[in-house]
């Protein structure tokens, strides 16, 4: 999803959607700037992962994830 700016984690599901109102915003649509992801080989990808992230492998990709464990641990 992201880099957090801050030490810890931030506990967030992805799969949930913003609830929509009837309300508009006073601002309007505003345009939103996104950075491009960050290209990591291998050897980057094990030296930027903390002691409870894992690095997915696959022929086509490299993933950084957090491993399974229940929000309340965290």
């Amino acid at each position: 999803v992201g880099e957090h700016n801050r030490p810890q984690d931030l506990d967030l599901n992805i799969c949930k959607t913003k609830q929509l109102t009837n309300h508009r915003a006073s601002s309007g649509e505003e345009l939103v700037q996104l950075q491009a992801p960050v290209e990591m080989s291998l050897e980057r990808a094990l030296e930027y992962i903390g002691s409870d992230e894992l690095v997915e492998v696959t022929p086509k990709s490299i993933r950084l994830r957090k491993m399974a464990k229940k929000l309340a641990k965290r």
